[in-house]
């Protein structure tokens, strides 16, 4: 007789390594995920609320954002008024159009 082999990775038949580990991408624990506020947004803001400077316990209050979020930004929209706008990130477009109104964008 010439004995036998078990296959490679045989575990005696509980669930083997092979299947038991994840085979598709990762969660990365260093990404940053922002809540993306458009400039139309602080355009109405501004309009109904006469609000000129704009950080983010302003969007706190407006109900916009949560006190933990990371706020970016983003340009959508127009923007007519002079606007100061603290945030933690801001898109190209965004930050031109509140520079070209004489308006201020501060990272954070």
């Amino acid at each position: 007789r010439s004995g036998y082999k078990r296959k490679i990775g045989f575990e005696g038949g509980q669930m083997p390594l092979y299947r038991r580990v994840p085979k598709f991408g990762f969660k990365n624990i260093n990404r940053k995920d922002y809540h993306g506020i458009n400039i139309e947004v602080i355009q109405k803001l501004a309009d109904e609320k006469k609000i000129t400077t704009f950080t983010p316990e302003v969007f706190v209050e407006n109900g916009l954002a949560s006190k933990k979020d990371l706020i970016k930004i983003l340009g959508m929209g127009e923007l007519s008024a002079t606007v100061e706008v603290s945030a933690h990130a801001f898109s190209k477009t965004a930050s031109e159009a509140i520079e070209s109104k004489g308006g201020k964008a501060t990272k954070i």
